[in-house]
């Protein structure tokens, strides 16, 4: 049975030190994508509640389903790191690319962030090609996924 999450709590504001570091980390994330076939370069950034920054950046292979984006390669490591039953706790997610304006998460990102957020208003910062300089989205994972299906669906009704 699993925990029945308060999807309804508000996260506390980054400071402006942390979102610039957040941002800082993401942006930087993007040196290291592997990405020879679609030259897109996306870097990621995740805030834990317990202060800690984790990165991580596209990685493709030629049988172009099985890379992974950089959202997904910033979280998975954390939850594998994880004695059950502790889950991480996301405070913020910065995501970067080259482009403008700044790229979202993919649907198969929102559904692997919405699976470990523990608020739908977890925020989600979106840097283009500009990056610190440039336009800045913030959207929360419940604007990016709304009506989105996660844990607490799996023990309804049984």
């Amino acid at each position: 049975m699993t925990t029945e999450r308060a999807l309804d709590v508000d996260v506390e504001p980054l400071s402006p030190q942390e979102l610039t570091k957040l941002a800082t980390l993401a942006i930087e994330a993007k040196a290291s994508a592997y990405c020879p076939y679609s030259n897109f370069r996306v870097g990621a950034c995740v805030l834990l509640s317990t202060g800690t920054y984790h990165t991580g950046s596209n990685v493709e292979v030629a049988s172009t389903p099985v890379g992974i984006c950089a959202e997904r390669c910033a979280i998975a490591p954390i939850v594998a790191s994880m004695k059950r039953p502790a889950m991480p706790t996301l405070r913020a997610i910065a995501v970067s690319t080259d482009i403008n304006p700044p790229a979202s998460p993919c649907g198969m990102c929102r559904q692997f962030i919405n699976e470990f957020a523990t608020t739908k208003h977890l925020p989600i910062y979106m840097y283009g090609k500009d990056g610190l300089q440039g336009e800045v989205v913030k959207m929360t994972i419940g604007e990016l996924l709304p009506m989105s299906f996660g844990p607490n669906d799996m023990d309804r009704n049984r």
